[in-house]
């Protein structure tokens, strides 16, 4: 049965419906409607301190749940903030819900205070947009909405409201379900395709799977695991895969990729089969994959467009992972594989001498980041920001369990804490930890204060070096070490930043100091920031 009420209040309750308990958002004038009904429902809102970091905090909390999370905005420079984020979602296939307001319908066009084509600014980046003219159609959009972000390959689709269409009267009944035409996710494997995997794995004297972040979407992590340990094959993963596999696991070889660790893109450029789980392949993974007579490539994907597009497929199946390991675990035979199995292990054990040794001025990334390792509880989520702080953390944190979180496609700096923060409010006992740059941190450090005034209870690791420090490394490496624009002087000391805000914290200036500083962060109730020093030098891979 229907009911009479206004969109703004329609809108809170398609939310609702949707098991919607927690957004993100930053008010103003234009979606002020939807703000005044949001106070009648049990559904939290956190302030964020800047709108790209509603984004960014909406997709940590996506990852978390699995499910579609929501941001807000307000029209004009609310709303353009937001694409950032809604950009970085796009690139990792993240569920999300953007929703901005926008000037009356009247205005739209004529340039009016705060007005922006949102709509049509983020085309490039969305699964799906909709500027929302016809109030009686909201309860089935905003169903579509949540249809479209989270199946298939999910996405953010971006709501944009004006403000009068917010105001108006609807008869409001949510629709149980929705269907769309030109839109329907193909979820079951071909039967014939999968089959033909199992023979391809049981003819292989090298299989190796390649993990990629879509297991997470699809709900999979146990199943690859299963079917690596029935079939006997060596896993690597992309960044995005990160935390699929225990780092302990005897058939986890690491990550791939230019920043990749030597055992998974030697296993890589070595293996007969390559069995890609999820993974988009992207340029940083690519560059470990040659062209082989003796090599076939098995690719496994919801989105038939990622299928073949950086890399000839000789067997492709489309469809939902879950789904379909579902139905290759059942037809695979258990495999030997023992020979390949020791060629991939020694690879390891060769390598395992990484530079351990201690710096003079400031800690060994490498050492710390493994100290760490030993002190995370077993639920846990690491944020892990963009810059050489990602690449230590992506080699070097060793996760038996819990989740490594990242902006891996399009690189977002300052993703890190609004993630974390994310994260920690979807899932309020794991210990959640952000990591990140001095550089990356100076574009989020606002969000300690969402952080104070929400209870959100996230530690924050700084590596501090004053530098850009890759791209210092780039313009060392390719420019003659002609270093420009890449110095923080005028960086303010962190731990007295977070003193301001009431947080406590402390600094790490070399290794020997770093077991009890964490032991600190890990043991507090509260947020807590480590300082850490590390050499202007240091090197991306150690």
């Amino acid at each position: 049965m229907s009911q009479r009420i206004t969109v703004a209040e329609a809108l809170i309750k398609c939310l609702e419906s949707e098991g919607i308990t927690t957004i993100f958002g930053y008010p103003g004038a234009a979606i002020c409607p939807f703000y005044n009904k949001l106070t009648d429902s049990k559904i939290k809102h956190i302030l964020v301190r800047h709108e790209a970091n509603a984004g960014h905090a909406a997709s940590g909390f996506a990852r978390i749940t699995g499910k579609p999370a929501v941001c807000v905005a307000t029209s004009g420079p609310g709303a353009t903030n937001l694409i950032t984020a809604i950009a970085t979602a796009y690139m990792d296939s993240i569920p999300m819900i953007a929703i901005t307001g926008q000037v009356s319908t009247e205005q739209i066009g004529r340039d009016v205070f705060q007005e922006a084509d949102i709509t049509g600014a983020t085309e490039p980046f969305v699964k799906h947009s909709y500027l929302i003219k016809d109030a009686a159609l909201v309860p089935e959009i905003i169903k579509k909405a949540f249809y479209i972000a989270g199946s298939g390959r999910p996405g953010p689709v971006l709501l944009d409201i004006p403000y009068d269409v917010q105001l108006q009267e609807i008869d409001f009944k949510y629709p149980d379900n929705v269907e769309i035409n030109s839109y329907r996710p193909c979820l079951e494997g071909n039967k014939l395709q999968i089959k033909r995997v199992a023979e391809a794995i049981a003819e292989a004297k090298k299989p190796l799977i390649c993990a990629g972040g879509g297991l997470f979407t699809a709900n999979a992590r146990e199943l690859v695991q299963c079917i690596a340990e029935k079939a006997n094959i060596p896993v690597i993963c992309t960044m995005m895969g990160i935390s699929l596999m225990p780092s302990d696991h005897p058939l986890f070889l690491g990550m791939v990729g230019m920043h990749g660790c030597s055992a998974a893109n030697r296993a890589i450029s070595e293996c007969d089969l390559l069995i890609l789980l999820g993974a988009r392949v992207g340029d940083r993974a690519v560059t470990a994959i040659k062209e082989r007579e003796d090599f076939k490539v098995v690719h496994i994907d919801i989105d038939p467009a990622e299928i073949g597009k950086n890399l000839p497929v000789n067997i492709p199946v489309v469809g939902d992972l879950k789904a379909v390991l579902t139905q290759l675990s059942e037809i695979i035979r258990p495999q030997e594989n023992a020979d390949w199995i020791e060629q991939c292990r020694s690879c390891i054990i060769k390598n395992a001498h990484k530079d351990g040794k201690p710096r003079t001025d400031g800690v060994n990334p490498a050492v710390f980041l493994e100290e760490l390792s030993k002190l995370l509880p077993g639920k846990c989520v690491i944020s892990a920001d963009v810059g050489q702080n990602q690449i230590w953390t992506a080699n070097n944190l060793k996760l038996k369990s819990g989740r490594f979180i990242t902006s891996g496609g399009m690189g977002t700096m300052g993703y890190s804490v609004p993630a974390a923060i994310g994260a920690k409010s979807a899932d309020p006992d794991a210990e959640v930890i952000a990591i990140c740059g001095d550089g990356s941190f100076q574009m989020q450090m606002m969000e300690l204060a969402t952080m104070v005034q929400h209870r959100i209870n996230v530690k924050i690791i700084i590596m501090t070096n004053n530098r850009l420090g890759m791209v210092r490394e780039v313009q060392t490496n390719n420019y003659n070490n002609r270093l420009v624009a890449i110095f923080l002087d005028g960086s303010p000391d962190f731990v007295k930043l977070a003193a301001a805000y009431g947080i406590h914290g402390e600094y790490v200036n070399n290794n020997s100091e770093a077991e009890k500083a964490l032991e600190n962060l890990i043991k507090s109730d509260k947020p807590y920031i480590l300082q850490v020093k590390v050499d202007e030098n240091e090197k991306s891979l150690l």
